[in-house]
């Protein structure tokens, strides 16, 4: 009985020994950035519209986009480049964001600011936009690209 003890023992111990328990693998670390990088990646956006530019604005949006106007219309990113670099039923001369707040989450930033831009008709009449924004902006590949887009009216 003594002998059975010690091997059923001696046996335990070897399986034990022998085991290797499995570490649980270490998160994947977030590439590092900053509040600061999506706060040039708005920039980038805005010289985007502004200069109608085609490859700023497919290079900074996702291919997911969903883009709100304060009006009511949503576009997906074909909709939207195309609107922007058609000039209808606006050209943007300049675009000023007012009050911007920047929340960061991870891979993920809320970008919320008024917009305030100088625009004219494709026949000159000139125009002032005045709108809030909130923004939706997603890490891919390094690259920070707009997710969501929605306005509303400002009262």
């Amino acid at each position: 009985m003594r002998k059975t003890v010690f091997l059923l023992t001696l046996s335990l111990f070897a399986v034990c020994c022998n085991t290797t328990q499995q570490q649980p693998e270490p998160a994947a670390a977030l590439p590092q950035t900053s509040a600061a990088d999506v706060e040039a990646a708005v920039n980038q956006l805005m010289a985007g519209m502004i200069a109608a530019d085609e490859n700023i604005l497919q290079a900074i949006t996702a291919d997911e986009l969903v883009y709100g106007h304060s009006a009511g219309k949503v576009q997906n990113k074909a909709e939207f480049i195309a609107e922007v670099l058609s000039k209808q039923p606006l050209v943007y001369l300049s675009i000023t964001p007012l009050e911007q707040t920047i929340q960061m989450s991870g891979e993920t930033a809320v970008v919320r600011h008024i917009l305030t831009a100088e625009t004219q008709t494709p026949e000159g009449v000139a125009g002032n936009l005045n709108v809030g924004n909130v923004l939706v902006w997603k890490l891919q590949d390094g690259t920070w690209k707009l997710l969501a887009r929605q306005a509303y009216r400002m009262n």
